[in-house]
């Protein structure tokens, strides 16, 4: 494959945003190493399947993203991989469809993995996340639910990452509200980036950011929830420092909402995922749930040549 095709590929599959989707499995993991009180080998190898069956989701949406967009991209994106015709649509969706295959099937293999007796629960989210993927790229997202849409993916991807671990140690009340933070963040980044290739609604743009802030506040009340022994003194000061990094960029694209600003402000959100992800793993794991940011380096070396939005 040359050089050019393989960069086409990648582009298709927006590389650098499926380490995100590693980062809220990297939770899961984080928390099951935290709260049970024995983490084997054969727990965190369950785990890297987990993650890998979660890449592949991920990617699986990016491309049939670019399938159900080709009529539009020709008029307003030709630059893209479908439309410059740099990728065919039959390999495109032979792509989507494999991605869905194996990583429904690595999903069903990390529930066999991490007990005795399959554990089928990766499995159904598995299915769950195609099934909201689907309906989000296939129309979704152009109705005025589509910022609710994109969040119930990765809201299931975060309780897909929880589902190796036994109820009796995390009860589903908590798994949900750990979820919803990233649901909720989701939704205001979605709706924040809506218009990002013409000039935003400042009101808009505002109302999103304000979303996002109540991810944040969702984030506190879990972690009054929680155990006083579990995670560190440092998570609020971690959550603050997270708000300074994606509320910054979000003001200078209410300031002035231009495409390149607000572009700006949704790249630093759709990585910011990696950073809330590390933040919110310390509430359970401490300051070693910061490990997750190094996700963030082959994101942002890959991000240099492969657009992410």
């Amino acid at each position: 494959m040359t050089r050019d095709r393989l960069l086409a590929f990648a582009q298709l599959l927006r590389i650098p945003n499926v380490f995100t989707a590693f980062a809220d499995i990297a939770i899961g993991a984080c928390v099951g190493a935290a709260i049970l009180p024995s983490t084997p080998v054969q727990f965190w190898v369950a785990y890297a399947v987990l993650a890998l069956a979660s890449g592949c989701l991920y990617l699986a949406g990016m491309v049939w993203n670019d399938v159900f967009d080709l009529a539009e991209d020709r008029k307003a994106r030709a630059f893209r991989p479908l439309p410059s015709g740099r990728v065919s649509i039959g390999s495109a969706v032979f792509l989507g469809v494999l991605l869905i295959v194996v990583g429904l099937l690595l999903a069903g293999t990390a529930g066999l993995l991490a007990q005795a007796e399959w554990n089928h629960e990766p499995f159904v989210y598995a299915l769950g996340i195609v099934a909201a993927v689907l309906i989000y790229d296939g129309g979704a997202k152009r109705t005025p639910i589509g910022p609710i849409a994109m969040a119930a993916c990765r809201f299931l991807n975060v309780l897909f990452a929880l589902s190796l671990i036994p109820e009796a140690a995390l009860d589903i009340e908590k798994r949900i509200h750990l979820a919803a933070v990233v649901g909720v963040y989701i939704v205001g980044v979605t709706w924040f980036a809506r218009t990002e290739e013409g000039r935003s609604n400042k009101r808009h743009l505002a109302l999103a950011a304000s979303v996002i802030g109540l991810s944040l506040l969702l984030a506190l009340l879990l972690r009054a929830r929680l155990a006083s022994g579990l995670g560190t003194f440092a998570f609020p000061y971690l959550l603050v420092a997270f708000g300074f990094l994606v509320g910054l960029p979000m003001s200078r694209a209410i300031g002035d909402p231009s495409p390149r600003n607000v572009q700006a402000a949704v790249k630093r959100c759709i990585l910011g995922l990696v950073f809330l992800d590390a933040v919110l793993a310390t509430m359970f794991a401490g300051l070693p749930g910061l490990l997750i940011l190094l996700l963030l380096l082959p994101a942002l070396r890959l991000g240099k040549w492969v657009y992410s939005t």
